[in-house]
């Protein structure tokens, strides 16, 4: 899906802050729903799989042409595509190839479906997802959650979610993020001197200013908060977060923080965090890949190269192995 390029584009003329950013996923041109339905299923027939021509289709389709894929070879087979899918392929490569045919918004919310199921709760899949994306996206979110899953996402949240990390999701869940993009300069001073007053200028923390005014404000206002904050306390209220408090509303707020500085920043430690080490967190791979190929890769692989040193290709070639490789590098030069 051309996703990871083995040199990094010059990406100085976009601005991250104005919200210019590319993905590495577009619709290909003379695109024929049937004759690509008919290659996957030829693919699929006889002794074997030809795993290449596969790739070869999904990765290089938009997630909505993926979707006509998946009607037309319905229409032609009377065959549900995923079932035929998963029942060629295994591990890895089954997880991605689904999550690239999954409609964006149902993918996002089976993943934070999948992280609360069970026995304990995927915390850092929720602060991903609920505090990174956008008032329309979430609202689509929770209305998928609820037509396609048959739950309430703030009931399942309540449930598997506890104290102030659980408010901030909630808070987050409603999709009621100001997105006005003007600012308000006092009201971002008036933010920076009551977020100080809430934490590094009291005994004890008072987390529900930080909720109210991270919940709520838009991106460009918080960004005015996060430098009045830095002049006024002499110290980023990123790093008063992580004074004040600690385990998953922590990382919560840390993400929304984050996401107003450079949210491409956020995803490229997210994929470095999940390859690092001993082990690999191939979910966090594919999910942070498949999600944002269509936004915003380009900047997160430049990211990724300036904050580490090394191309994000590199580490998923180290990382992963066999078709599951060829496919998160397939398109790569």
């Amino acid at each position: 899906m051309s996703c990871l390029q083995p040199s990094m584009p010059n990406i100085n003329a976009l601005s991250i802050g104005s919200g210019a950013t590319q993905g590495t996923v577009r619709p290909v041109g003379n695109f024929n729903a049937q004759n690509d339905a008919e290659v996957i299923r030829r693919a699929m027939k006889g002794a074997g799989t030809d795993e290449q021509a596969i790739i070869d289709i999904v990765c290089n389709r938009s997630n909505d042409q993926r979707q006509k894929i998946k009607l037309a070879f319905k229409t032609l087979y009377g065959k549900d595509l995923i079932k035929d899918l998963k029942s060629e392929l295994s591990g890895n490569m089954e997880e991605l190839i689904i999550a690239l045919f999954m409609p964006t918004t149902y993918y996002d919310a089976w993943s934070v479906r999948k992280a609360m199921e069970g026995a304990g709760t995927q915390d850092r899949v929720l602060i991903e997802i609920l505090c990174t994306r956008s008032n329309h996206e979430i609202q689509e979110i929770v209305r998928c959650y609820k037509n396609e899953l048959g739950r309430d996402i703030e009931k399942d949240l309540k449930k598997d979610t506890s104290g102030h990390f659980k408010r901030l999701l909630i808070s987050m869940s409603q999709g009621n993020r100001d997105e006005t993009q003007s600012v308000d300069q006092q009201k971002a001073r008036a933010d920076a001197e009551r977020l100080y007053r809430a934490g590094e200028g009291k005994l004890g923390t008072d987390e529900s200013t930080f909720n109210m005014v991270l919940a709520t404000r838009s991106f460009p206002q918080l960004r005015a908060t996060l430098q009045e904050y830095s002049r006024m306390a002499n110290r980023e209220l990123i790093n008063s977060i992580d004074r004040e408090f600690s385990g998953d509303v922590r990382d919560g707020m840390h993400a929304i923080v984050q996401c107003v500085m450079n949210r491409p920043a956020f995803f490229a430690e997210k994929l470095y965090k999940a390859m690092k080490g001993l082990g690999t967190s191939d979910s966090t791979i594919i999910r942070v890949i498949v999600t944002r190929s269509e936004i915003d890769l380009v900047q997160i692989k430049q990211v990724f190269w300036e904050k580490y040193q090394k191309s994000l290709r590199t580490m998923v070639e180290h990382d992963t192995s066999g078709d599951y490789k060829r496919m998160l590098l397939s398109g790569s030069d």
